[in-house]
């Protein structure tokens, strides 16, 4: 029954996930991100917690299918990546009079 609870709440959280997200790249307004990142951010929580539940129960067949090396060398590219874009987002910093009237914008909206 766990497993079927976890997949549920994984399917359902992705989807809540993948729309909000899509919905904010599409609808390109400041305001409607703030308006949707309480969704988002609630859901991605969720995600997380799915995701490691999915994980754990799924461990060994996870590590069967690293033991293809294409497999492996995506896995690591995209992981690669992911650190890349990170390193560029983190150090892609707003000047501060720029930053923190949205912080204080965004704060108030939530």
């Amino acid at each position: 029954m766990f497993r079927k609870l976890v997949a549920v709440t994984l399917f359902v959280s992705f989807i809540a996930m993948s729309t909000s997200g899509l919905l904010m790249f599409v609808i390109e307004r400041p305001s409607f991100t703030i308006q949707m990142h309480p969704v988002h951010k609630l859901f991605g929580l969720v995600m997380v917690a799915a995701m490691l539940a999915h994980l754990t129960l799924n461990f060994g067949a996870l590590r069967h299918y690293l033991r293809s090396r294409a497999v492996a060398i995506t896995g690591g590219a995209l992981v690669a990546l992911l650190v890349v874009l990170y390193a560029v987002a983190i150090n892609n910093e707003l000047p501060p009079d720029i930053a923190q009237p949205l912080d204080a914008l965004g704060a108030q909206a939530e």
